[in-house]
């Protein structure tokens, strides 16, 4: 987090009139900054992947657009980010049911739209002053929680983090394909001078021809070149990519994963 510029916010509010009184405060704030708006949660899915934002604003019931913050939550929850925004949600239910499953997803923060003092402006200031706080709370847990795991769990971390990263760029689960490129990235990142084996290693593993796992691994690459947002590849797969083909070898892939991974360990 740079705490010079902006902090970065998505919201995600069904109410046009609510929506608008949120841009007018933030216009001319020069410590918060609106990168996108929307009325729906699926939507709000994509900005997230694609804006990587510091703190989200949610409407936990978004009526008047499509899904709900609750389902919001829950999917957000699979992405694994490496940072985690800071979450305000707005809402007109007051039950300690609801407000301590929402807090069990993530939720940094409640407001209660039908409580006498509350307005987008307040939602706004709280968003600003938590975000210093809690942003170096979570820094030191994270940190903790790094120097003091085990192998199997910095493994773990490890495999998750990698799962993450196809998911982001939609290497679909159903393809043989993606778990040959899962092995080759895990296999690289602990055996990054004998890097010429991953094929045969491969081979060995699965008992069928260097082709095979390589024609797989294709597949999986261009069905996901072909299915997913273009904004998403760009925002998360960097490396220079052949203008011929205008998809990664899976060789390429690989290896652009292994690094990019290997700077978060």
């Amino acid at each position: 987090m740079n705490k010079q510029k902006p902090m970065p916010i998505l919201l995600i509010e069904d109410d046009e009139y609510e929506v608008n009184c949120f841009k007018e405060h933030m216009k001319n704030r020069e410590d918060v900054q609106l990168v996108k708006y929307t009325n729906s949660s699926y939507e709000g899915l994509e900005y997230v992947k694609k804006y990587i934002p510091e703190g989200i604003i949610l409407d936990l019931e978004l009526h008047k657009g499509e899904g709900s913050g609750l389902s919001f939550l829950q999917e957000m929850k699979k992405l694994k980010l490496d940072f985690k925004p800071l979450i305000i949600i707005t809402t007109n239910v007051s039950s300690d049911i609801i407000y301590n499953h929402i807090h069990a997803l993530g939720v940094d923060f409640i407001f209660y739209k039908k409580q006498a003092d509350y307005s987008p402006e307040i939602v706004i200031n709280a968003m600003a002053s938590l975000r210093e706080t809690l942003y170096s709370n979570k820094l030191n847990i994270a940190k903790t929680k790094t120097t003091t795991e085990t192998p199997i769990e910095h493994e773990e971390r490890i495999k998750e983090k990698i799962e993450s990263e196809l998911d982001l760029i939609g290497i679909s689960n159903h393809l043989k394909g993606r778990k040959y490129l899962f092995d080759a990235i895990f296999y690289l990142l602990d055996n990054n001078e004998d890097n010429e084996s991953v094929f045969y290693h491969l081979a060995n593993t699965y008992k069928i021809g260097n082709s095979s796992i390589s024609r797989a691994m294709q597949t999986a690459i261009n069905h996901a070149w072909r299915k997913s947002p273009i904004e998403d590849l760009i925002v998360h797969y960097k490396a220079r990519i052949n203008y011929e083909t205008g998809v990664p070898t899976p060789t390429e892939f690989i290896y652009y994963y292994a690094e990019k991974i290997r700077k978060f360990v």
